[in-house]
């Protein structure tokens, strides 16, 4: 295996994927109709596309979505999009790692838009975390798992890529795992990043940690 460059935080750009607006999170089926469901969606992910915006260490944001809507909303914060070509997340996120280094990006930031408690904040203290962890040798893989300690709320991947995205069952691990196969430091990261919304219980425990989740019968503000 070649010898990986050690990691370098100095452009680090996030990477946003949806899928589309009105098809995502349909596990919340029980518990929102259809245009309760999409409010949740477009909320969440005005929320990650500010906060990604605004979080001043990143250097831009590639989202990659298959939807018109989502590229539109996209723009309105200054956020690159590419058009989703294969199926699949972990595709997906291929291709927007392949934009963000067309754009000079040095690291690559995954962010999921169903993270309840995103915030400006939130990305500083995880960049804070990895700037900790920098190793003048070694690259450097950041995980946030959720709060199950199974999934991959958010990954940071120095460039060139020390691991591949694994998002899935059981993605933490895996992540974990190719890390160390690898030869790249790897960082557990807590905090608020591990809350996400894929099922009702999920939706429940965000609704009471987070201010501003809006669920059936329209309660909250986006």
């Amino acid at each position: 295996m070649d010898r990986l460059a050690a990691a370098d935080l100095s452009s680090t750009w996030a990477l946003v994927p949806l899928r589309g607006l009105e098809d995502a999170k349909t596990r919340l089926g029980a518990e929102l109709d259809p245009e309760e469901r999409l409010d949740l969606v477009v909320s969440m992910a005005t929320r990650t596309l500010a906060a990604t915006r605004d979080a001043p260490q990143l250097h831009g944001t590639v989202l990659v979505t298959a939807d018109p809507a989502a590229a539109e909303l996209a723009a309105r914060f200054g956020a690159r999009t590419i058009v989703q070509r294969l199926p699949g997340l972990n595709a997906a996120l291929r291709e927007a790692r392949a934009a963000a280094i067309e754009a000079g990006a040095s690291a690559v930031l995954v962010l999921p838009i169903d993270l309840p408690a995103i915030s400006v904040e939130a990305i500083e203290a995880l960049l804070a975390d990895a700037a900790a962890a920098l190793h003048p040798d070694r690259p450097l893989v950041l995980a946030v798992p959720d709060r199950h300690g199974s999934g991959t709320n958010a990954l940071l991947v120095s460039l060139p890529s020390a691991i591949e995205p694994a998002f899935g069952e059981g993605s933490f691990g895996a992540h974990r795992a190719a890390a160390t196969v690898a030869g790249a430091d790897f960082v557990e990261h807590g905090g608020p990043l591990t809350l996400d919304v894929d099922t009702g219980a999920d939706l429940l425990v965000a609704e009471v940690a987070v201010a501003g989740i809006r669920r059936a019968g329209g309660r909250g503000a986006a």
